[in-house]
């Protein structure tokens, strides 16, 4: 894959593959490109995608920023820009095409049902990851017994299907000093409030992007309900790369989920 766009006059990223995966950067240059047609097609011009020059297996070659410190109108733009790509209507939900969120596979397959896709392939999988089996056997309960009815409340709390960021946490949110920047995509199609709960997992999003955020596109009066739910796939991931530092993180996901389904 290479040449999506011109050198020319560019200043230039390099990023090596340091992760295990052969395929790591080829899938994050598909999402790069993904998310940059989805702005476009929204006509958002104030949120900027780096462009790819090359990838392969070792190497991804894209645009180079030169960060500055966010602002509220930068913040603002962010918001606004994510709330119009959120508003495009996608057909189906997942991916279709696996890849990987930070250093962990990230299973994709199209669905028409966001609550089975969520419960199966994001907190199902990494629930299957754990290695303590006690802690695994516990969090497998729980999905077993009430996995069905939190998809059912899943669907009936989500709109649409949104392309998503996958990993919006705020160092995967760069800003110049004109526009904000989108990097390390992990995307798919899910319920657009899932990437609005990771912004608000480990902080950095000021006030402004939510101000702008919903004054294009209110949140929803479940999100305070999900956002908990949805940052749970975060937390397992932490917890299965980093350990018990996270375990706190996933059981308040869980009780989120006994709240909702009880």
């Amino acid at each position: 894959m290479t040449g999506e766009s011109s050198r020319q006059g560019a200043e230039m990223f390099i990023k090596r593959n340091a992760t295990g995966f052969a395929d790591a950067l080829i899938r994050e240059a598909e999402g790069l490109k993904c998310l940059r047609e989805a702005l476009e097609r929204a006509g958002v011009t104030t949120v900027r995608v780096p462009d790819v020059f090359h990838v392969d297996e070792t190497t991804l070659e894209m645009t180079g920023i030169r960060p500055a410190p966010a602002t509220p109108g930068t913040f603002s733009m962010l918001g606004e820009g994510l709330a119009l790509m959120h508003r495009l209507e996608q057909q189906s939900y997942g991916w279709g095409q696996d890849n990987y969120i930070g250093l962990s596979p990230q299973p994709n397959r199209w669905s028409h049902s966001w609550g089975d896709f969520f419960v199966r392939d994001r907190l199902a999988y990494q629930v299957g990851r754990i290695r303590d089996h006690d802690v695994q056997g516990e969090f497998a309960d729980i999905l077993n017994r009430y996995g069905q009815k939190l998809a059912g409340w899943l669907d009936s709390a989500c709109e649409h299907a949104s392309l998503l960021h996958g990993d919006l946490w705020s160092g995967n949110a760069l800003f110049d000093e004109q526009v904000p920047w989108l990097i390390d995509p992990a995307v798919y199609c899910g319920d657009r409030e899932a990437d609005l709960a990771m912004t608000e997992m480990f902080g950095g999003f000021g006030a402004a992007f939510y101000e702008g955020y919903d004054r294009t596109y209110p949140r929803s009066p479940e999100y305070g309900r999900k956002r908990d739910i949805y940052n749970l796939y975060h937390y397992l991931n932490h917890y299965n790369l980093f350990g018990s530092g996270y375990l706190g993180g996933c059981q308040r996901g869980f009780d989120a989920i006994l709240r909702v389904v009880r």
